[in-house]
């Protein structure tokens, strides 16, 4: 296994030696990556998947200039704005932020100034509390923890960087909590974001799909594979119960090397704690969310739901703000998952391909479709 999980996700690192399969795709050639290395629409067999959970952080302005500019690196790429983490999941799945470095991992937490890579040469732009911001600076950034020395602009004007994010006094960044991800704005996906070697010292090409490898299966599953089964009832071996299982990835997720918020070097173990803080006894409850700290948006989810069948009990209802840039008033969403939900329809292009009669093709499809 990597050493760091920032080594699993970053992209000069993919196809590291954690990684069993994966669906590679390349910036040297557009037949060989099965698309073009400039634009893209969004279809398979391209890799889009990044895209889905990136903000449209171009909004942002500092002095009226757009100071995050569209670019082809990990932590920015193409926004899409299509999905979104819930409040939940930044707040509880993700909840030690200082021992942890997943959520770290995961996520951009911080969007910094790039103006200068588009040919805009002011050395300076002002941003929040009307304070100087030079290329690199970060322009805003979304809060580990809640902090009531928030304020919040009142619309979409300057005050709140036209994304109607908050000022602290003091700060020249503007600031979202975690209870203020909306709809329309929150952290991206850093971990399966845009790399490239060609953009030189521009914006490179971020409209691109991207030429990374996405990534299919890890040898880290396979300790929680064997964990969830500890915890099914199969017999461990020994040294290999749910709980000391699990720890090997929650002690390597307490190795840091680098601070992607801070954009610095850092060096910390804390491994230690991450351990001690492991249950004594690990239920599939616990295995999931897990899952989800190691796995957030690689596609994992609802199957690890149906399969545990917890779909209904850990996601009827979940939390997020409004679809407006400065909505920051969570709101509770319920979801109706009736039973037959668990199954999935079989598609019509497979029943018209099907030599069979109408009768026997609507006893062959799943019940309640």
């Amino acid at each position: 296994m990597q050493p760091t999980y920032y080594d699993v996700n970053l992209g000069s690192n993919d196809r590291n030696s954690e990684i069993l399969l994966y669906a590679d795709h390349t910036e040297k050639s557009e037949f060989y990556n099965a698309s073009s290395l400039t634009f893209s629409n969004g279809n398979a067999p391209e890799n889009f998947a990044v895209w889905m959970m990136t903000p449209n952080y171009t909004v942002i302005r500092s002095s009226g200039v757009s100071s995050v500019q569209r670019e082809a690196v990990q932590s920015l790429g193409r926004p899409f704005i299509r999905m979104c983490p819930t409040i939940g999941a930044i707040a509880n799945t993700f909840a030690d932020k200082t021992n942890d470095s997943r959520y770290d991992g995961t996520f951009t937490t911080v969007y910094r100034g790039n103006w200068n890579k588009a040919g805009i040469t002011t050395p300076t732009l002002n941003n929040a509390n009307g304070l100087p911001v030079a290329p690199g600076g970060a322009i805003l950034s979304f809060l580990n923890a809640e902090n009531p020395a928030i304020v919040y602009a009142a619309g979409n004007g300057p005050e709140g960087g036209a994304v109607g994010a908050g000022v602290i006094a003091g700060r020249s960044d503007f600031v979202i909590a975690p209870s203020g991800i909306s709809r329309i704005f929150y952290p991206g996906l850093w971990k399966l974001g845009t790399y490239r070697t060609d953009n030189g010292t521009g914006l490179g090409s971020p409209n691109g799909a991207s030429t990374r490898p996405y990534n299919i299966a890890k040898l880290s599953e396979l300790y929680l594979i064997a964990a969830e089964a500890n915890v099914m009832g199969a017999a461990p071996q020994g040294g290999k119960s749910a709980r000391e299982l699990v720890n090997v990835l929650r002690a390597r997720a307490g190795k840091w090397r680098f601070d992607n918020g801070g954009n610095v070097a850092k060096s910390a173990d804390n491994s230690a704690a991450m351990t001690a803080a492991t249950p004594a006894v690990i239920d599939i409850n616990y295995i999931l969310a897990e899952r989800s700290r190691e796995y957030f948006g690689e596609g994992y989810r609802w199957y690890d739901l149906i399969r545990t069948q917890k779909w209904t009990e850990l996601s009827s209802s979940y939390q997020i703000c409004g679809p407006a840039y400065g909505n920051h008033t969570p709101l509770t969403v319920a979801r109706d998952i009736k039973a037959y939900h668990y199954l999935r329809p079989i598609p019509q292009v497979q029943f018209d391909a099907m030599i069979m009669t109408a009768s026997e093709k609507a006893a062959y499809q799943n019940p309640g479709y």
